[in-house]
Order: C-alpha cells, then structure tokens, then sequence
C-alpha cells in the first residue's frame, strides 16, 4: 500500500505536468506510437481481410500467418532489428505492425464472413456487382466485427508500446525502464497505471464505437 501511494503522489506531482519527461509529453509519444502503428497495420490488414471475406480464398493462409506473427517475441525482435537498423522509431514501429495486423486481419474477415448469406444473395439478386455487394452490403455489416478487431490490437499495441523505451525511444514505458534501473519502484509502477488507465480509456472508445456502428436488430 505505501508503494501504491508513492506512485499515485509521483503521478500528480508538480513537476510530473511539464518538461520532455512530464507525463503529457510521455503520454503523446506513447499516443503516436500506437495510432500510427494501428494506421499502418489497417491499411495492410483490412483490404486482404475484405477479400479473403468475400471469396473465402486464402483464410487458412491468412490464419497460418497470423498465428505466427502473434508467437513472435516482440523483445526479442524489436532487439533485432535496433541491432540491424538502428536506434530509430523504425525497429518499434515494425514490430507494433507485426503485432497489430492478426487481430485487424481476423476482424476484417470475419466481419465480412458474419454476414447473413440470404442478405448477399438478396443484393445479388437484385444486380449488385460483386464490389457492390463487399461495398454496400458486406462491410457496413461486418464493421461491428471490424471495430472489434481493432480494439483487441490497440490494447495489444498500447502494452507493448512500452518496449519503445527499451531502444531509447519515449513514451510511457519510459518511467517502466528507468524507475526499474534505478530501482525507483514507485516510478516503475506510476508508469505501469498509466498504461493501464491508457489502455481501459482505449477500451471505453473502442466499446463505445462498435455499439454506434452495430446495426440494430428488430
């Protein structure tokens, strides 16, 4: 319990709103890392998982090559590539991609694989071109499912973001690695509430969206 209100005093410190090391500044690096790793990893993800949806070709590829992605050590490989490529945001963002594409691509296909195969034959019938019935019908339908899938990768993202501190980089993981080296344990674990609250908020949004994009049902 003293530890816990020692990381809560640490956490609304003064000094702790300010500076390239305050929480703000931490807390958006942390941000960046996640969004532009999610944004990169949807527009690889989301269009292969539409069409193995919609053709139900390539989704045993598909779930062969995730499961894969997911049993890579993101230490390990994030270690890899800083030795290969430098200290850089590149190595961090590669491996968030790596780990975010799974859930994207499980998301996008069975999002379009979960609609009602009556409902596509009826668009069908009615002389909608195959890119229609995946544009008008499929993925509206799917997005819940979609929306789902990004959820489960940016909660992923937002834990493992924290392995960008371990090559030099920012972000919340910062106060992780230095309070864990400079046995400071109340700004180790400040840093691990962080990222908590961060990743529940995410979870709160991500909710909120895929109840606003499901359809209602009668």
């Amino acid at each position: 319990m003293t530890l816990f209100m020692e990381a809560l005093a640490w956490l609304f410190a003064p000094e702790q709103r300010m500076g390239v090391n305050g929480i703000p500044n931490r807390l958006a690096e942390h941000l960046g890392y996640t969004a532009l790793s999610l944004l990169i990893a949807a527009v690889i993800a989301i269009p292969i998982g539409w069409l193995i949806g919609h053709t139900g070709r390539g989704r045993q590829l598909a779930i062969g090559l995730s499961g894969a992605a997911r049993a890579l050590p993101s230490l390990g490989l994030i270690t890899i590539l800083a030795l290969l490529m430098g200290l850089s945001e590149v190595p961090a963002l590669i491996v968030l991609v790596v780990l975010a594409i799974p859930s994207i691509l499980a998301g996008a296909y069975a999002g379009v694989e979960a609609v009602d195969p009556s409902t596509v034959d009826a668009a069908r019938a009615v002389g909608m071109t195959e890119w229609q019935v995946l544009g008008k019908v499929e993925i509206p339908l799917g997005l819940p499912i979609l929306i789902g899938g990004l959820r489960n990768a940016a909660l992923q993202v937002v834990a493992t973001a924290t392995l960008a501190a371990y090559i030099g980089l920012g972000g919340l993981g910062r106060y992780i690695f230095s309070g864990l080296s400079t046995r400071n344990f109340e700004v180790m674990l400040g840093g691990a509430i962080l990222v908590a609250v961060l990743a529940l908020v995410l979870e709160g949004v991500f909710s909120l969206v895929q109840r606003m994009v499901a359809v209602p049902t009668r």
